[in-house]
């Protein structure tokens, strides 16, 4: 495993890079960098299955070349580091029965959602070390 912190907007990265990013299981995505990737990408199926409550805190859906980790229930609730590594833990599992060696993402759960870049990092590392596989974390 290969993680690699890069001054980069996220959406100019290849198209053979899955992109993952962090949402809560009402899939409202209204704020933060959800906002964006709402709008550069259909996950209208991710609001459907919300809507009839198919999405589930700690598990993670991969629409096209989108990630979606579940962190959380409600827009307005805070991710714990505990849901976090469970939405890690599923992204792994996703990535190694659909052969993803690519990645990039902001830094998860780190924005509005006040978790600390230090600890994810670390819960990265740990989950994926035994993969090939290639993480680049954006940042502006």
């Amino acid at each position: 495993m290969e993680l690699v912190e890069i001054k980069r907007d996220l959406f100019t990265m290849p198209d053979e890079y899955c992109l993952a990013h962090c949402i809560s299981a009402d899939a409202k995505m209204g704020a933060g960098i959800a906002v964006l990737f709402r709008k550069k990408f259909k996950l209208s199926s991710l609001q459907e299955k919300a809507l009839r409550n198919e999405l589930e805190v700690g598990k993670c859906y991969k629409v096209d070349r989108i990630i979606n980790l579940i962190t959380k229930s409600k827009y307005w609730h805070k991710p714990t580091y505990e849901t976090l590594t469970a939405a890690v833990s599923s992204m792994k599992e996703i990535c190694i029965s659909e052969s993803i060696s690519k990645l990039a993402m902001p830094e998860i759960g780190c924005g509005l959602d006040k978790l600390q870049w230090g600890r994810v990092k670390e819960i990265l590392k740990e989950e994926f070390k035994q993969l090939p596989i290639e993480i680049i974390v954006c940042r502006l």
